[in-house]
């Protein structure tokens, strides 16, 4: 059998990274002689991924504009007002290569929460008319995501893969029949502990995440952040480590980060991680931290599945999908415009520090629960095929 995994964005993006870690080690448990391919948008950042057959690279190129390719687009456009042409140029690096593969994974979860993906519904498409199997892997979606254009699109799959509650309930809602619960597969992942940075007290050192993804969509949010961090550092005698999860070119952790480390420094209590870790190398460091307060989602999956009480900047459903399937109820989530505020992140940082054990507590007793419905995956996966 000959597996694709598809829509990965590149390891430089640490909860890609994650999914096609422990997705991959997942199907090779049911399916030990399964054959896996990745097709990525960074490839040169996936050679250390274990388990892969062969990574290569997923460019989305649209045909130029008076090429014949792009005449020809033009032409379908403006006398059928049909797209698939384009799309199907755009796409070529997938499309081109159904015929190579029996089942095709679409890794990337968070895909249906950002604005309609015609290319992509041009992929599932065909891949499903040549008769194959297609699934959706540990995805978030929010109500406000769907159009009826993705909903079809959503139909088209044999089956979908939810990887929190909120999620579940709404594909369920939109009619679609093929919705299984999981949890995300970064819940699995292992650590890998490097030795200590300069300054990273074990039980003293407190995580934080924050990226520019956050900063874009609500550009107060920063000087808030900065107020905690102030407020944090004149409270507590927590040591601060500054982590980066994400350090793609358009949106990188790391840079944001800086500005952090530069503002504070002459404490000598807050530090920057490397740039260049892997995910579990990252999981390896959150795993010895006291609290965590971040915003990229997986680097809080890292810090809840190693017991570490954590505050998240969230920015979607998955956010707010997985605590509450962790606490009950969407606990220490701030939604995107309540992190301007420096006083809810003040009391929420406080309530955090406060409930310490009881969310030590929580974490102890339900993590194992989750890892059992991430693992679920596979199976659910063997069923279909």
């Amino acid at each position: 059998m000959k597996i694709l995994l598809f829509l990965h964005g590149g390891s430089l993006n640490r909860g890609c990274e994650a999914i096609v870690r422990t997705g991959v080690a997942e199907i090779k448990t049911q399916f030990p002689d399964a054959v896996i391919d990745l097709a990525s948008y960074e490839p040169e950042t996936d050679a250390h991924l274990e388990n892969i057959h062969h990574v290569f690279r997923h460019e989305q190129k649209p045909p130029k504009k008076f090429s014949w390719a792009g005449l020809k687009s033009a032409f379908f456009v403006k006398f059928f007002q049909d797209e698939k042409y384009h799309h199907q140029y755009t796409q070529k690096d997938i499309i081109s290569k159904i015929k190579n593969y029996d089942v095709f994974i679409s890794v990337g979860g968070d895909n249906y929460c950002y604005g309609e993906l015609p290319g992509f519904y041009e992929i599932n498409r065909l891949i499903k008319k040549a008769g194959k199997k297609l699934i959706l892997w540990g995805a978030s979606i929010g109500e406000e995501d769907l159009t009826p254009a993705k909903i079809q699109d959503l139909q088209r799959f044999d089956l979908l893969l939810a990887r929190e509650t909120l999620t579940e309930k709404v594909l369920k809602n939109a009619g679609c029949k093929n919705v299984k619960l999981v949890a995300d597969g970064a819940f699995l992942m292992e650590k890998t502990e490097l030795p200590l940075p300069e300054g990273f007290i074990e039980n003293k050192t407190l995580g934080f995440n924050f990226s520019p993804l956050i900063f874009g969509r609500n550009p107060q949010s920063k000087e808030a952040a900065f107020q905690l961090v102030e407020h944090i550092l004149a409270t507590t005698d927590f040591n601060m480590a500054l982590v980066p999860h994400v350090t793609i070119a358009i949106s990188n952790d790391y840079e944001t980060l800086k500005e952090f480390l530069e503002k504070y420094k002459e404490t000598k209590r807050v530090f920057l991680l490397p740039n260049n870790l892997n995910a579990t190398e990252y999981k390896g460091y959150i795993a010895r931290m006291r609290f965590f307060i971040g915003a990229r989602t997986h680097a809080t999956i890292a810090a809840y599945s190693t017991g570490v009480p954590t505050m998240v900047l969230g920015y979607s459903v998955k956010s707010k999908g997985i605590a509450k399937d962790i606490f009950g109820e969407e606990k220490l989530v701030l939604g995107i415009e309540e992190i301007s505020d420096p006083e809810k992140l003040i009391a929420k940082f406080e309530e955090m520090k406060q409930e310490e054990l009881m969310l030590k507590e929580i974490l102890r007793n339900k993590i194992p629960h989750i890892k059992e419905m991430a693992q679920k995956a596979k199976s659910y996966l063997a069923e279909i095929i």
